[in-house]
């Protein structure tokens, strides 16, 4: 069990058309985890569930969303009371 809450750059970044985005959870909470735009929208969401302790991987896949172009997308997580953003990005 992860001593504390990570979340980790994705892998691999610039990516086409997928990427995994992974995390740590020292703790079973509610996790959500979604992805926007570079103008704030959302594009999707990932998770929104609760998951148990342990490492996390997430396969964020492009192609799922046709109305994605190239450019910078920012993945967001809220698990529990921890928050974090990172950015990303879209090669077409």
């Amino acid at each position: 069990i992860p001593g504390s809450f990570l979340l980790y750059q994705n892998y691999p970044n610039p990516f086409n058309p997928s990427t995994t985005i992974r995390f740590e959870l020292n703790k079973s909470e509610k996790v959500v985890l979604r992805v926007f735009n570079s103008l704030g929208e959302q594009v999707g969401i990932l998770v929104n569930r609760v998951l148990g302790a342990g490492v996390h991987e997430v396969i964020f896949n492009s192609n799922k969303y046709s109305s994605l172009g190239s450019g910078i997308y920012y993945y967001q997580i809220i698990a529990g009371e921890n928050t974090q953003t990172k950015g990303m990005i879209l090669v077409k």
